[in-house]
């Protein structure tokens, strides 16, 4: 089991007066090694926050957290992070890439949070690799303003990668996207993490892109359904 939260709980304080508003309540999911699973829904519903507490990024109220095979509960600061970097791949809406380093450095910049990096020879080998099976290998030493944006998303998606992760979070990857280059960057994440039993977790608001996975959960109210 790659995700499993049991009875997990989270709010947030808003507004002057600090009301509780409670995003989801007693949430528990299972997400098994190399599945595919959109997780839809209206803007604030929850999504991004589900996505953020599975990635560590973000702690639960209550409730229980397995990623890995590691329950993430007692884990401090620095032990999150390795998980991160050795387990967790993450791509957002905006690819952010540093414009000041090559397209490869961008790439290889995951390994360096790992807890046993790949000496750099090694690791740029698999990045060139990677390049390769998404047709890009001729912009490894070219830098972010040289290629377009589509192109960015991609090697975004190849910087997740690059450390072989067991899970891929992928937040609106498209966003940012026409519908023709968006199509292609979803086909892209599915032949990658299935090429590599990956799981994939991807949240958006396109029912055609949902469709495209194993598995579609969707919030209805503080809760989560699968349809």
């Amino acid at each position: 089991m790659i995700v499993q939260l049991e009875k997990v709980s989270k709010s947030y304080s808003e507004g002057l007066d600090n009301q509780k508003r409670e995003i989801f309540n007693d949430l528990s999911l299972k997400i098994e090694s190399g599945q595919s699973v959109s997780v839809v829904g209206p803007s604030g519903c929850g999504k991004s926050t589900l996505l953020n507490i599975i990635g560590t990024l973000d702690s639960p109220d209550s409730g229980e957290v397995e990623v890995c095979g590691t329950n993430v509960s007692g884990l401090n600061d620095k032990m999150l992070s390795a998980l991160r970097a050795d387990k967790i791949g993450f791509v957002f809406q905006s690819h952010h890439l540093l414009p000041q380093i090559s397209v490869i450095e961008n790439i290889t910049l995951p390994n360096l949070a790992s807890s046993s990096p790949l000496d750099q020879s090694e690791c740029n080998g698999r990045a060139i690799q990677l390049l390769e099976s998404v047709g890009m290998a001729d912009h490894a030493k070219k830098m972010p303003s040289e290629i377009s944006g589509g192109e960015m998303q991609r090697v975004a998606v190849v910087r997740s990668m690059i450390n072989s992760p067991d899970l891929l979070l992928a937040d609106e990857p498209t966003g940012a996207l026409d519908r023709q280059r968006g199509e292609e960057l979803i086909s892209l994440l599915l032949e990658l993490c299935n090429n590599r039993n990956t799981a994939l977790i991807l949240v958006t608001h396109d029912g055609k892109t949902a469709g495209q996975m194993e598995r579609n959960l969707t919030f209805q109210g503080t809760s989560i359904i699968e349809i």
